[in-house]
């Protein structure tokens, strides 16, 4: 037996099927029907948020924020999962890169300030919080006001996360989060879209269904986004717990950052944000150090990721580039440790001792 990196959230067997003989007592398996309403109204509470729409996916959920909000050409983060960047080209949006800040990991403010004076043709940012802690929303706001740009926030790690008394995903023009079965709450796959504008959510409806809106009449071009209502039963399962589920793996962060915080760098995380254990990412200080640990790691049956790598202005290099020097550093020498919810306190105790006894 090894140690996972990840291992997705089981949903409890039995009250799922409660919820899934619902869906087969009523006949409605998508649609918009009483379980895909339901989960709805319990995220908009739990999270704090209005305007939540649920999507098949968190890719999808980025793609329709895009189209509502007409974002034609963007700047974005290179460090990053693929989709945040695929989302954008597939969509046939320009996209471009500026670097990130080199202690939170995040789109950097101040590049992007400067990229937007060289570029006044850019309308939208699309800024990742990367690992689930929160970009600076404030500065973002302000850059947003004076550009007159539409912020995207892919928050996809952050659910649950604060900044202040604030959801996270309030900030912005809309924020969307990934229910991949990795995620610390899911569907198995899904999203949502959470929109500051009411107007901005009702049109999203309308777009995730073919553009068909309630009369019959097909008002623009739309696709197909909706999440079904067994994935809805799913979510909703997972939702009883989440409260726990995120307590243990806040506990789990916590005890990586105070055994490795003198051993390796952590990112510096929102002076004022609560976390939510998501992801116990590690930047090691040289390439060869990465790889002693990767290797080291594989001998003891331990999974770790270079998690992101590469840098994404490196794989779409057609792109324009404003600046990448410190994504170019951090993507070759980040690692991402084990943490999920079946993860134990003396698990994390095993891999640090390792990690430890490597580099001091």
């Amino acid at each position: 037996m090894g140690i996972n990196l990840n291992k997705p959230l089981a949903p409890d067997i039995n009250r799922l099927t409660e919820y899934l003989d619902q869906v087969n007592t009523s006949g409605w398996y998508t649609n918009f029907g009483p379980l895909h309403q339901k989960l709805t109204a319990h995220l908009e509470e739990y999270l704090g948020v209005e305007n939540l729409l649920l999507v098949s996916n968190g890719t999808l959920a980025l793609q329709v924020a895009y189209k509502v909000l007409g974002v034609t050409n963007a700047l974005t983060t290179p460090f990053s999962f693929v989709a945040t960047t695929s989302s954008l080209l597939w969509q046939g949006i320009e996209a471009s890169f500026c670097d990130i800040d080199k202690n939170s990991y995040n789109l950097c403010p101040n590049e992007t300030s400067n990229a937007l004076v060289k570029d006044p043709d850019i309308n939208g940012i699309v800024a990742t919080h990367v690992f689930g802690n929160p970009c600076d929303v404030d500065a973002f706001t302000k850059i947003a006001a004076e550009h007159n740009v539409k912020v995207i926030y892919d928050a996809a790690h952050a659910f649950g996360v604060k900044v202040g008394n604030e959801s996270v995903l309030n900030f912005g023009d809309a924020s969307i989060l990934s229910f991949h079965a990795t995620k610390i709450f899911h569907t198995v796959e899904g999203g949502a879209i959470v929109f500051k504008h009411k107007a901005d959510l009702e049109r999203a409806k309308l777009l995730i269904n073919f553009g068909i809106g309630e009369n019959g009449a097909i008002t623009e071009v739309g696709i197909n986004a909706k999440l079904n209502e067994y994935q809805c039963a799913v979510g909703l399962t997972i939702l009883e717990k989440i409260d726990s589920v995120i307590k243990h793996r806040v506990n789990l962060f916590d005890t990586y950052e105070k055994e490795l915080c003198n051993i390796v760098e952590i990112p510096k995380w929102h002076e004022e944000s609560s976390y939510n254990g998501a992801y116990i990412p590690i930047k090691l200080e040289s390439v060869n150090q990465r790889i002693e640990i990767e290797t080291l790691f594989k001998a003891h049956n331990i999974q770790c990721r270079q998690y992101f790598s590469p840098s994404l202005d490196a794989v779409f290099h057609e792109q324009k580039i404003f600046s990448n020097k410190h994504s170019h550093v951090i993507t070759q020498t980040i690692l991402c440790l084990p943490l999920h919810f079946y993860l134990t306190v003396e698990d994390v105790l095993y891999v640090s001792e390792l990690i430890k006894k490597a580099l001091q």
